[in-house]
């Protein structure tokens, strides 16, 4: 059965991304931070189509996995805007619904990627990835805003945090605004890793 999910890092203080984010400096520069386990791995530059990485072991499978079961992605409008003049082509391999409110024609990439721009919510957004994604999982790729939004809805089933043994000491925080009180929660597995921890959270709406 599909699950509507998300899969990110955060640093040890709980920070998603830095400050002065911009197209030109996407997720305010702390990427390299944050993301240094996942750019180790062959999978992830294997997944951009490109030579890269030093270990191929249990964190590539975790990336080559959660690559694997989505078969639709939901963003906001500054994510994809700081993303889009950096990403390559076919990035994400499925459609990719973006909230908007501007009204833009689908841009369809070459190889399996089509953005698509809702301006009607993100229930709307949620019902056209559940189509995309068949019997795979539809994956709420981010920003923070996007992510809570969803998350204060209800409608996440499950999530995936890499915490990076990092201090950020600013930034956006991935669960500052969260409903407290809107999931019963369970930890469904921990992942000891050189660069980072990983832990999976199966989540019930109360």
């Amino acid at each position: 059965m599909s699950k509507i999910i998300f899969d990110c890092a955060i640093s040890l203080d709980g920070f998603f991304a830095g400050d002065n984010r911009s197209p030109e400096n996407p997720m305010g520069g702390v990427s390299p931070k944050i993301h240094a386990w996942m750019f180790k791995q062959k999978a992830f530059w294997k997944h951009l189509g490109m030579e890269g990485g030093e270990e191929d072991g249990a964190d590539s499978r975790l990336i080559e996995d959660v690559f694997a079961r989505t078969g639709a992605y939901i963003m906001g409008k500054r994510m994809f805007e700081e993303g889009e003049v950096h990403w390559p082509e076919d990035l994400f391999k499925a459609d990719v619904y973006v909230l908007t409110h501007e009204e833009r024609e689908p841009w369809v990439q070459q190889g399996t990627t089509t953005f698509y721009f809702v301006n009607d919510g993100i229930h709307n957004a949620l019902e056209k990835a559940k189509k995309s994604a068949g019997e795979k999982d539809i994956r709420i790729q981010g920003g923070c805003d996007t992510i809570r939004q969803y998350l204060n809805a209800g409608l996440i089933d499950e999530f995936f945090i890499h915490i990076t043994p990092v201090f950020l000491g600013s930034g956006v925080r991935l669960f500052d605004g969260m409903d407290k009180d809107k999931y019963d929660m369970q930890i469904a597995e921990v992942i000891p890793s050189n660069l980072t921890t990983h832990i999976r959270y199966k989540l019930t709406k109360k």
